[in-house]
């Protein structure tokens, strides 16, 4: 075997005898993905945003609408049937309430009338707890002005919407951070230890190209990082239904572009720390707040104005966005060229300071 496949095979062994390089790389993920998929999978909201079409102009259906405005479970738009469907169907609402034009007049001349009730079934829980509120208030509402035997009720009316589920939007997020953790806590600790005990430079003094050395490591954290990515998919596939909806080749090339450019940012780190306690100090003073200003566990259009120049600069920002929009469809924040063009930068810079900084001794 050549040289680069012995030190590869090596480099392989270091790393799994590394039991923390295991956990913030393997185990830390999965069990990311089991917690926020057994609290979130389901997509319990604190309040449902609904629209509602009014068509009766009459008393009734006047009433009716503001009985809906006042319900505190609901952020109710009104608008024109097509228009809020439409965005019940990108996944805007929870369901869409139409007050029919003849309701008033059903009402009064004491006929039986329904409101038409359009929601989406796909998500089981919400869709159970916006229709049984819907229910309760038009059945309340019902008593209230007839005081006699149901003349109003609802119709149901299925429609299958875009919406993404909560789980949907964090197994993308929950891969960035592995490729984040693989070249923060799974590279620079390990080549600052390998340093301290003279091994980089025992192995530097040997007649074998240094680079050679370089790209066996390099190959290792890659191979891992690929292992990472089939153990998510796997697990937010098979245990939690996610859907990869994206080109798989282009998934690839974004997580092999992530994770080789967080492995040259470790590479920029171990250079940077002269020992144990540094390297901590450093990864840990950029982990979290990549970890939490860049969009892998919600939305970066939520986060204050004042602080979004940090969340643009961030990389994981952007890799975090480009394998959303691959596996689960998710709307761009920024498209998937700006996102490539940011971490290839990222890369560019990450290497060119590691090779100015690095030390074998």
């Amino acid at each position: 075997m050549s040289a680069l496949t012995h030190l590869y095979i090596a480099s392989v062994k270091e790393f799994m005898r590394d039991r923390m390089a295991l956990f913030w790389t393997l185990a830390f993920p999965i069990l990311f993905i089991f917690i926020f998929g057994i609290v979130f999978s389901g997509g319990d909201d604190p309040s449902y945003p609904v629209g509602l079409a009014i068509e009766d102009e009459g008393p009734a259906g006047q009433a009716l609408a503001e009985v809906f405005q006042s319900i505190e479970a609901f952020e109710v738009t009104t608008g024109r049937r097509e228009e809020l469907v439409a965005r019940l169907e990108e996944g805007d609402y929870r369901l869409v309430v139409v007050i029919p034009a003849t309701l008033s007049a059903d009402l009064a001349a004491r006929r039986p009338a329904e409101v038409e009730v359009i929601y989406d079934p796909t998500n089981t829980v919400t869709a159970q707890v916006v229709l049984t509120i819907t229910e309760k208030v038009v059945d309340g509402f019902d008593r209230q002005r007839s005081n006699s035997p149901t003349l109003l009720s609802i119709a149901p009316i299925p429609v299958t919407s875009d919406r993404l589920r909560t789980i949907d939007f964090f197994i993308p997020g929950i891969l960035g951070m592995a490729l984040m953790q693989l070249g923060l806590f799974g590279t620079a600790p390990a080549l600052v230890q390998l340093r301290e005990q003279q091994v980089l430079r025992r192995i530097g003094a040997t007649p074998l190209p240094r680079t050679t050395l370089l790209a066996s490591q390099v190959l290792m954290r890659l191979t891992i990082g690929a292992i990472q990515t089939i153990l998510i998919l796997v697990v937010g596939i098979l245990l939690f239904d996610v859907t990869i909806v994206g080109n798989l080749l282009l998934l690839a090339g974004f997580a092999f572009l992530g994770a080789l450019m967080f492995v040259a940012m470790g590479y920029m780190i171990s250079g940077l720390a002269k020992t144990q306690e540094s390297v901590t100090g450093i990864t840990s003073l950029l982990n979290f707040p990549m970890m939490f200003l860049s969009g892998l566990f919600f939305p970066v259009e939520v986060m204050p104005a004042w602080i979004r120049p940090v969340v643009n600069a961030i990389p994981l920002t952007y890799l975090a966005d480009a394998l959303r929009q691959i596996m689960v469809g998710a709307p761009p924040v920024y498209g998937l060229g700006l996102d490539a063009l940011v971490l290839a930068a990222w890369l560019l810079v990450c290497a060119v300071l590691a090779v100015r900084f690095f030390r074998w001794e």
